[in-house]
């Protein structure tokens, strides 16, 4: 009997407890679901994961893409502006030595550059520093403020002399990707771009214009894949479309 009052007691004490109550904390930081930046609209943007570690030996293909909305970057105030920037950049002594533009091409939306760094950080510097110049200077031309390219930079490390010809031939020829009537124009050249600087079209070398004291919007090679190496493929072919049609 007493037994079983013990037994009651203790179940009626037990229930009687108070029970513990867990608090959930907000908290930042840490794997969990819907962590991290959100997705953008439009298409697919680049990603944010450490970029590659670059010789000094290897050549970088580089895209930029502006934002939606903006006027024709083919426009000529518009190419004698990135012109002025890539001047600029090419002078500038602090990062003049450490990173150059060989070669580039205009697009209506996008830019498509070749350049040489010593390094990834001097690339990364260089990249930073050219879109800045450009952008401000497009923004005056334009009349407004604001960002101007969508994202950054795209880079692809050319390591063979097959791969750095396939990349010139993809930058200096672009427009007959985009532009179907100058497919028929066998010696055409585009204007929006650095391919009268190139010495290595098959069959003619093209009249390059005089420019002012400040020189070419573009610096000469250093690497040997841009200076001889690409040429064990052959030259360019100045009819040349690259790539899947656009």
């Amino acid at each position: 009997m007493c037994l079983f009052k013990m037994t009651r007691a203790t179940r009626k004490s037990r229930r009687s407890k108070p029970r513990q109550v867990e608090i959930a904390f907000r908290t930042w930081g840490g794997k969990r679901k819907g962590a991290g930046r959100k997705r953008g609209p439009g298409p697919t943007r680049v990603t944010h994961r450490s970029r590659p570690a670059l010789a000094t030996r290897f050549p970088v293909h580089v895209s930029l893409k502006v934002n939606k909305g903006l006027p024709n970057l083919r426009a000529k105030a518009c190419i004698k502006a990135i012109e002025r920037a890539l001047i600029k950049a090419r002078t500038d002594g602090r990062i003049g030595t450490r990173f150059r533009v060989v070669h580039y091409c205009v697009q209506r939306n996008h830019i498509h550059l070749v350049v040489e760094a010593l390094g990834a950080e001097a690339l990364s510097r260089g990249m930073q520093g050219l879109t800045i110049r450009i952008a401000k200077a497009l923004n005056k031309v334009w009349g407004r403020t604001g960002s101007v390219f969508a994202d950054r930079y795209h880079g692809h490390i050319l390591r063979t002399p097959a791969e750095t010809r396939a990349a010139l031939n993809y930058v200096l020829n672009n427009s007959r990707r985009h532009d179907r009537q100058q497919k028929r124009c066998a010696t055409w050249l585009d204007p929006c771009s650095s391919a009268i600087y190139l010495d290595g079209w098959r069959g003619f070398t093209p009249q390059r214009p005089q420019r002012p004291s400040t020189g070419p919007p573009v610096a000469s090679a250093s690497t040997w894949l841009l200076r001889k190496g690409w040429r064990r493929h052959g030259l360019l072919v100045p009819d040349a479309t690259p790539g899947p049609p656009a």
